[in-house]
């Protein structure tokens, strides 16, 4: 078994153990991708790397998607990549601009 095949498998575990869609999940990972990177870099959300982080991750997951399936399903994948980036992009961006916010 290739490393795609063993990643596409335990995607499918997860999916089945938890019950929830593939949608909840790609935003959960999202967010839990932000929070771990956040920690472990230990830089503040407003400068984006740990959003790179999450950029970083759910292009993996989607070449070991593309490995696994043999091509692109492009609104599988563009689904995908707007579930998991959409609301650590809005936290990134709040962080961000908060003390401009303050300011004004």
């Amino acid at each position: 078994m290739n490393i795609a095949q063993t990643y596409h498998h335990w995607i499918i575990a997860i999916g089945e153990s938890t019950g929830l869609p593939d949608s909840v999940l790609h935003i959960h990972a999202g967010l839990a991708v932000l929070a771990i990177a956040r920690i472990a870099i230990r830089r503040s959300l407003g400068t984006f790397i740990p959003f790179a982080a999450v950029v970083a991750a759910e292009a993996a997951n989607e070449i070991m998607d593309r490995l696994y399936c043999g091509s692109w399903n492009w609104p599988d994948t563009l689904s995908d990549v707007a579930y998991t980036l959409f609301w650590p992009l809005v936290i990134s961006l709040a962080v961000r601009l908060r003390p401009a916010l303050r300011r004004g």
